[in-house]
């Protein structure tokens, strides 16, 4: 990026987290010619933008979530530059992260399901590091089967395995 661009955009952006990421995502769907707006909340943990809007918003959702992913990592970027107390920043459009993070649960299901009746692991096709944190909580709980991360990124996956039990 140009540095004089970048201290440009800079002295636009508020000095709180909150109001950078409201700042950058309004400045994408202006950018994108989207009508749209953003809800942005913020907790103990975690900054959370939403976007909804009248436009269809699979162009900033992008194939598989790829455009909303790295417009997330922007955002956590620029929230936190300069800052040392840092924490999770979630970008969702249109109620994507909630529909994939049910197609992955239940994906994780089935996984854990033929492990257990296999007694072989499973893999599950490759997926972003937030995709995987989804399935990793959803199956936390799950006594008979264990997970863990394999590959390297892009294609890192998530392998489900039943537990041998002793």
């Amino acid at each position: 990026m140009d540095a004089e661009f970048e201290d440009e955009f800079d002295d636009e952006l508020p000095e709180d987290p909150a109001g950078r990421v409201e700042a950058i995502i309004d400045r994408v769907l202006d950018e994108l010619d989207l009508d749209a707006d953003v809800e942005v909340t913020e907790g103990d943990d975690e900054i959370l933008a939403e976007i909804e809007g009248e436009d269809d918003l699979g162009l900033l959702i992008g194939r598989r979530g790829q455009t909303i992913d790295a417009l997330q990592l922007i955002c956590y970027r620029a929230a936190h530059r300069g800052r040392q107390d840092r924490k999770r920043v979630t970008v969702d459009a249109a109620g994507y992260r909630k529909r994939r993070a049910e197609v992955l649960e239940r994906q994780a299901e089935e996984a854990a399901a033929r492990a257990e009746s296999t007694g072989r692991p499973v893999d599950l096709e490759p997926m972003s590091a937030n995709e995987r944190r989804v399935v990793h909580n959803h199956l936390a709980e799950r006594s008979q089967v264990e997970t863990y991360s394999e590959g390297d990124e892009p294609e890192r996956f998530v392998v489900v395995a039943p537990l041998v039990s002793e």
